[in-house]
């Protein structure tokens, strides 16, 4: 019977070993604010090729559709309500004014704000290696530990597109037992021309295809490496991008006093705190409001997912797409954060590779909790806790 139990023991290890020598290496890049129809709006021949050599897809964001919410999401599985970064910005002590920003070191690199298992910590606890260039949380103690390979966002002098492009395949080109399983990589556009000149500018159309050109650049570099056959390679994004113009601007103390408040967050959503025995008439005069939805914080609708973490305001006010809620009249001219559901808040998804179909198209959306589990399978590794079905994704998958 020992004899037995150790031949299947050594069977096991040598299935697992073979399993593992056959893991293939994934490169996510999330390029921000890349609207879903971007590739159909304007020149990219690129990203219309990698669809064509592999598959693509139409993603939809986790609410709030903003830029450190949804990075984290991707790289957690997990919702923002139930991974804790339930904004950009957001009050975690309402009493002494005190709020979390992605503008703020102190508060951005904490990690008591992190929850969930960022997928770089889960490969590393089954022992694989990541490498991350300049992914959001990635440059956070989470759980007390750092991707393997990582670099600070707001320490020193920012990496260039090209310089990142350059990191990404140094990494790649590392020497096998030092070599990264995993690669993500971030880069701020089109997201800042979209809020600065809007999603139907020039400026935008010329940021989407500088970033077709430059991610040419890096698929077609990393096909070239010894190993490169064996790499696939995702491009994505956190969020999409609408216009607003100062003619739909919402002013709040249009309608309610200020007494009737402790604090207001003007964001997408809007998160009111309101002042003691003031939540009625609060309720009642917001809801009057035109192009503006309100909740209490228990009766958002359950498909946005927002609404049980602790730091979300007893009330949540969120503006219909393309209106914003501002006490001034300027706005940027293109905005998010707003109702996943809104198609100009969806993202491209596109991906090739040895795990993934050739020239197959889904036509059906999928949640972006969904990428978790994806990176999971596509490492070979077992996911920790989280909100995603690799299920939904899986006709993606040979």
């Amino acid at each position: 019977m020992k004899r037995v139990f150790i031949t299947l023991a050594m069977c096991f290890l040598l299935i697992a070993g073979l399993y593992a020598a056959g893991r293939h290496t994934t490169v996510i890049i999330s390029l921000d604010g890349f609207r879903w129809d971007y590739a159909r709006m304007y020149h990219t021949p690129f990203f219309d090729r990698l669809g064509k050599e592999g598959v693509q897809a139409v993603m939809q964001p986790s609410f709030p559709s903003k830029t450190f919410p949804n990075h984290y999401t991707l790289a957690t599985g997990l919702v923002p309500d139930h991974h804790g970064i339930i904004d950009n910005r957001f009050f975690y002590d309402v009493k002494n004014g005190l709020f979390y920003s992605i503008g703020d070191v102190r508060t951005k690199t904490d990690p008591r704000f992190y929850g969930g298992e960022p997928i770089w910590i889960t490969a590393q606890k089954q022992n694989l290696k990541t490498g991350i260039v300049y992914w959001p949380g990635s440059d956070v103690a989470i759980k007390g530990t750092y991707p393997t390979y990582y670099h600070p966002y707001d320490t020193g002098q920012r990496m260039t597109f090209s310089q990142r492009i350059v990191e990404i395949e140094r990494l790649l080109q590392l020497p096998e037992n030092e070599r990264p399983s995993l690669v993500m990589a971030y880069f701020e556009e089109p997201d800042h021309s979209g809020h600065t000149f809007g999603p139907t500018s020039p400026e935008t159309r010329k940021a989407v295809e500088t970033m077709d050109v430059l991610m040419e650049q890096l698929y077609n570099d990393v096909r070239a490496l010894p190993d490169g056959k064996n790499i696939n390679f995702i491009i994505t994004a956190d969020h999409g991008m609408t216009t607003t113009t100062p003619e739909r601007i919402i002013h709040l103390s249009d309608y309610i006093k200020k007494e009737w408040t402790i604090r207001v967050m003007p964001s997408l959503p809007t998160l009111i705190y309101p002042a003691k025995g003031c939540t009625d008439k609060l309720l009642k005069a917001l809801r009057q409001i035109p192009h503006l939805r309100v909740w209490k914080k228990e009766e958002v609708p359950a498909y946005l997912h927002y609404g049980t973490n602790p730091n979300i305001a007893e009330i949540v006010a969120l503006p219909d797409p393309g209106w914003v809620i501002s006490d001034v009249n300027k706005v940027s001219s293109g905005n998010h954060g707003y109702d996943p559901q809104f198609s100009d808040m969806h993202v491209m998804f596109r991906a090739a590779g040895p795990d993934f179909k050739q020239g197959y198209t889904m036509t059906h959306q999928f949640r972006n909790v969904d990428v978790y589990p994806l990176l999971s399978h596509l490492l070979g590794i077992t996911p920790a806790q989280n909100d995603g079905q690799l299920s939904d994704v899986r006709e993606l998958l040979k």
